[in-house]
């Protein structure tokens, strides 16, 4: 009786009752794949190729330069010594040169880079986007594919960025006399060494950025909508920075192999990983083969953020495009 009076008392018809929470987090799930055309992915991956290299082409230009052995005008292992010493001889300009070559070989080899990862990835994943092994597998697909594209190119760019006009007068100029001297075989001598390197660079580097991407929705799923840009980020910028200390001594062979005879660098009878190894720790000692890791990382770090947030962002613009398709918006 006592506490029928009390309820009666107290009960108040304004009050509403306040559901129990769930005894579960929903679960935050992520589409398998993106839904979009094969030639969409291509154009996204090309564009998001070459704003990411246009911009960080300056800092490019000092690895370049540090990583090169012989009689250059650079010898310093310094990021501020290089980046002086490439103002003091050519000028705000030095740190541009070779960058039509970069421009010629991003954009294709950036459009084959993501579409065969895309497509990839929904095949090893079966299904679940959150297989970091296949995300691994199809960043190595994707880069055996693209440095066959790109490797040519960045010979050129890297030759291009150590000469100070003298030895090339352009992208043109420079392929022609390799051609001629060398033969077309010097524009794939570091195609091995490139996969090489780059194999284990992707793997890390796309296994990092999913794995980034869905712990930094988890982190704020209320709000990833509304921040994705930032989401795409940081978890590049994560990605590019491990990658990138992981795979820098194989980074300075490939150097070595591309610029071999340029300004005095030098010419290795053996294109073989392990006699160029040799020569550079008989040179530089250990520490040379991780020469040019600070730029290197402050290359790929906000390379890779720029990357993956250009990349989203135009994926994202296609996956509206389709919707607008569809639904009869645009005809």
């Amino acid at each position: 009786m006592a506490t029928e009076a009390t309820t009666t008392k107290f009960h108040n018809s304004d009050f509403r009752a306040v559901p129990p929470p769930p005894d579960y987090l929903p679960e935050i799930t992520v589409a398998p794949h993106d839904g979009l055309h094969f030639w969409q992915f291509k154009i996204a991956g090309s564009i998001a190729g070459c704003v990411e290299h246009m911009a960080m082409f300056p800092v490019d230009t000092v690895k370049t330069h540090m990583q090169a052995l012989g009689s250059c005008p650079i010898k310093s292992v310094g990021v501020r010594h290089a980046l002086r010493s490439v103002l003091k001889s050519e000028g705000l300009p030095g740190l541009y040169r070779g960058i039509g070559a970069m421009g010629l070989g991003a954009g294709p080899a950036h459009a084959v880079y993501f579409s065969v990862y895309e497509v990839c990835k929904k095949y090893f994943s079966g299904g679940d986007p959150n297989n970091s092994a296949a995300h691994a597998v199809s960043g190595v697909f994707a880069t055996v594919a693209s440095d066959a594209v790109f490797t040519p190119m960045d010979m050129v760019k890297q030759r291009l960025q150590l000469g100070n006009g003298t030895a090339y007068r352009g992208v043109l100029d420079c392929v022609k006399k390799v051609l001629k001297e060398e033969g077309f075989g010097a524009f794939y001598a570091s195609y091995r060494t490139t996969v090489l390197m780059n194999a284990p660079f992707t793997a890390v580097h796309f296994a990092t950025y999913e794995a980034a991407k869905r712990g930094l929705i988890e982190i704020s799923p209320e709000s990833a909508s509304d921040e994705r840009v930032m989401v795409h980020a940081t978890a590049g910028a994560l990605a590019g920075a491990s990658a990138a200390v992981v795979t820098t001594p194989l980074d300075v062979v490939k150097t070595q192999l591309q610029c071999q005879g340029v300004c005095g660098c030098d010419r290795f009878k053996s294109t073989a990983i392990r006699d160029v190894t040799k020569t550079i720790v008989q040179k530089d000692g250990y520490k040379g083969l991780m020469r040019g890791w600070i730029p290197r990382i402050l290359f790929h770090a906000p390379a890779a953020a720029i990357c993956w947030s250009t990349y989203e962002a135009a994926k994202s613009f296609f996956q509206e495009l389709n919707a607008c398709t569809e639904s009869g918006t645009i005809t």
